[in-house]
């Protein structure tokens, strides 16, 4: 099994979660996003998937695009520990509220987007800081209130067991912080994300533990790269600290792939 992944992308990151919590071993290969004008445009990629987007999963011979579609392929080939409610009713509610995040709040904030936002709108970076954070903020208010309504335990997004809602939130939450959103709003989000965050299937998957995290290309401290992939004089976490109250993830080890 071969993944093509990129470090810091959400979608990416929630199928390694799902490898991670399935306890599945695969080949994590690195598509740049940014280098040399995005590893992902280049012909042998598209040539594997033709969408030129991360993740891909590659298994048996036949390439996956799209991380849900990834996801429930996993579930139904692999489908212990279940990552959807056995029930009709609380499968489809659980996979609401990963679609509320996988398709309302994540697209309006991929690279892509936020390119066309700089190249044919003149968007400076504040501009674009500030539509990411709306969209992420205006997203996570009805997730909160479903958040309140079906967790069990006040640990997971729905009922009382890792589902795909919480697969989906722990990546978004992790772009909220990195954009410097105000999440002093969403309580219930930020207890869910901790406890997520903690156990070790989501520590492993985390982006600042991936091998390509540490290859250098941009500083990690820059939310808004050029599309070229040239860095910003961004400024240093250390001189803007984190509005969210909830912590960053701890514990995670830089991991190598498992084959």
């Amino acid at each position: 099994m071969k993944l093509y992944t990129y470090f810091r992308s959400s979608a990416a990151y929630r199928v390694r979660i799902a490898l991670e919590l399935k306890g599945l071993g695969y080949e994590a290969v690195p598509v740049h996003l940014l280098r040399d004008g995005g590893e992902h445009r280049r012909a042998d990629y598209l040539a594997r998937n033709p969408q030129g987007l991360v993740p891909a999963l590659e298994h048996g011979g036949n390439v996956l695009a799209q991380s849900l579609a990834i996801i429930e392929y996993l579930d139904e080939i692999h489908p212990e520990p279940p990552l959807l409610p056995a029930e009709p009713l609380a499968r489809a509610q659980a996979r609401s509220m990963a679609l509320a995040i996988a398709c309302d709040v994540h697209p309006l904030n991929n690279l892509r987007v936020l390119n066309y936002l700089r190249e044919r709108f003149g968007a400076g970076d504040e501009a674009v800081r500030a539509w990411i954070r709306h969209w992420i903020e205006t997203g996570f208010r009805a997730l909160e209130e479903q958040a309140r309504r079906f967790s069990g335990d006040g640990q997971h997004l729905f009922g009382s067991a890792v589902t795909l809602a919480d697969v989906c939130l722990v990546p978004q939450m992790y772009n909220a912080r990195r954009f410097g959103c105000d999440l002093s709003p969403y309580p219930t989000l930020c207890a869910v994300t901790a406890h997520l965050e903690s156990l070790p299937a989501f520590a492993r998957a985390a982006p600042e533990a991936q091998p390509d995290a540490h290859q250098g290309a941009v500083s990690s401290n820059c939310a808004c790269p050029r599309s070229d992939g040239s860095p910003r004089a961004c400024p240093s976490r250390a001189a803007s600290p984190r509005r969210s109250p909830c912590p960053a993830p701890s514990g995670a080890v830089r991991r190598h792939p498992r084959k």
